[in-house]
């Protein structure tokens, strides 16, 4: 089994100090890659990035992930070598297709049909690799739930990611995949490896460390209304109990998944901090 691996995928915009203090505070709390997301109203990746890593000593730098149609792909390679190189070689890209349709609405980019967005990401995984022909290139974290993306993950990427979520999601509303659905898209990323080593990466969507695990699950039920309470305490993407029961599920989706690498959105940096400090 690969070892543990904590991300937080930071997204608010905020002052130089306010960026300069989370990164640090993501740092100290234990936690291995500090990110960055792709969307309208949030920060902007290269710059955050580059500003975390002058504010940070250990922590390694992701995209989770760049929207590969909002980027033309020769200058994103370019502009991501010199990331990587301005960042010490700690620069970890994830790319995907995009998904929020009224983003490409808003910028005036075509939304087109799946197979179109997933071409622009081949085209934008093509153009980084031939940056990078002849020398190493930053690890990759590609992902989805798709038999094309995830057969495409496991032929390119270093990480594939797996957001934990099903088709069907109501406006405002997480549709999470059932333990046994997530198992199955993980057993077709396994197989499609044919045998090469990945490091697996999931979303934790819900995280709570307290005792009172049962007003924890009905919270959680607010965001998840189509799942009971007994269906989301058995979710791998949904993490609450005491900090020695987090801890115990992350190891049994380790063992079980295989996941290795998990993370959590920015409003959870603090809430998996003792989890993580009890799996050191």
């Amino acid at each position: 089994m690969k070892p543990f691996r904590f991300g937080v995928a930071l997204v608010t915009p905020g002052s130089r100090a306010e960026w300069v203090a989370k990164c640090r505070q993501a740092e100290d709390l234990g936690y291995d890659v500090v990110g960055v997301v792709d969307h309208l109203g949030r920060v902007a990746p290269v710059p955050a990035l580059l500003l975390a890593a002058e504010a940070t000593e250990r922590v390694r730098l992701n995209t989770y992930v760049l929207n590969a149609s909002f980027h033309n792909p020769v200058l994103l390679a370019r502009d991501l070598s010199g990331l990587d190189d301005f960042t010490g070689g700690r620069l970890e890209v994830g790319i995907g297709a995009g998904y929020a349709r009224a983003e490409f609405e808003a910028t005036g980019i075509e939304w087109g049909t799946a197979g179109q967005r997933f071409e622009r990401l081949v085209r934008a995984v093509a153009e980084l690799e031939r940056a990078y022909e002849g020398r190493p290139r930053p690890p990759l974290l590609l992902g989805g739930r798709g038999d094309r993306m995830l057969t495409f993950a496991a032929e390119h990427a270093d990480t594939i990611a797996f957001t934990g979520t099903a088709p069907g999601a109501a406006e405002g509303r997480l549709a999470l995949a059932g333990p046994a659905a997530l198992a199955e898209r993980i057993g077709f990323a396994n197989r499609a490896l044919g045998g090469r080593d990945a490091e697996l990466n999931l979303l934790i969507h819900f995280i709570r460390v307290t005792d009172d695990r049962r007003s924890a699950l009905e919270t959680a039920r607010r965001l998840v209304p189509h799942l009971g309470a007994d269906e989301l305490a058995a979710l791998p993407t949904v993490v609450i109990g005491s900090a020695e029961a987090a801890a115990e599920q992350l190891l049994h989706t380790r063992e079980t998944l295989g996941v290795s690498y998990f993370t959590v959105i920015e409003e959870d940096l603090t809430r998996l901090a003792p989890v993580i400090e009890k799996l050191r």
